[in-house]
């Protein structure tokens, strides 16, 4: 059986957003810092590096935030962005705050605008990343939409064509399902992350979103009690299920 990766106890702690090494030594002297019922003494000290150390290292009392590699689900609230660099309130800012000094730091997989809720992934898995939103991959993303006039009818075919273009831009969007479940309402299922895709496609056809949800992506769902703004650590079997 393999050994598990070994990392000092203050870089670690320090890559986790705990404080600088010089911080995470201060806590090692004051005894904050157990591992297995025992006190650590020495901040240079090796510790395995395991998806279960929260359950075996404590600070203060709580449970070690879990180590690199690290995805969460979040169901994203309307009226926060998923840049940094974006005016307004950030979906990090709904995190723990030493998260945002983790290293490697944590990424949204793609993107939601400000106006859009649902299902988001947050990772510092560069290759789970990029897997995600991949064109390659045809990893399917389901949105419900609100719209402003009634569907005409048309809507499903333009969308399946895969001949739709949209403004400004040389390539036709890939085929995409359009499933109407009202007059003004349809779930959209797509296999791109284009810029203000799914808005921009009813604009073609005519038509105005109002509301804009995601709840799917591959064959991960949305689930019912994660309430808006909350968010949770994504297993791998989760993350598996999205490609499946």
């Amino acid at each position: 059986m393999s050994r598990p990766p070994m990392a000092r106890l203050d870089r670690l702690l320090a890559n986790l957003g705990y404080g600088s090494r010089r911080e995470v030594t201060a806590l090692v002297r004051a005894g904050k810092i157990v591992l297995d019922g025992k006190a650590l003494t020495d901040p240079g000290s090796k510790v395995p590096v395991t998806a279960d150390l929260p359950s075996q290292m404590t600070i203060h009392g709580a449970p070690v935030d879990p180590p690199s590699p690290l995805t969460l689900i979040m169901n994203k609230p309307l009226g926060v962005v998923c840049s940094h660099k974006e005016a307004g309130r950030s979906v990090y800012e709904l995190l723990p705050h030493r998260w945002r000094a983790r290293m490697p730091g944590l990424s949204t997989v793609g993107r939601l605008d400000k106006d859009t809720s649902g299902l988001l992934l947050i990772t510092d898995d560069g290759a789970f990343l990029h897997r995600v939103i991949s064109p390659r991959n045809h990893v399917i993303k389901r949105y419900k939409a609100q719209l402003d006039r009634p569907l005409t009818g048309d809507e499903t075919a333009l969308f399946s064509s895969g001949t739709l273009m949209l403004e400004g831009e040389s390539d036709p969007l890939e085929p995409a399902q359009l499933l109407p479940t009202g007059e003004r309402s349809a779930d959209l299922i797509i296999t791109e992350g284009r810029y203000h895709q799914v808005r921009r496609m009813f604009a073609a056809a005519g038509n105005h979103v109002i509301a804009l949800h995601r709840d799917q992506i591959g064959g991960l769902v949305l689930p019912a009690d994660l309430e808006p703004g909350a968010w949770r650590i994504l297993g791998l079997a989760a993350q598996d299920a999205i490609f499946n």
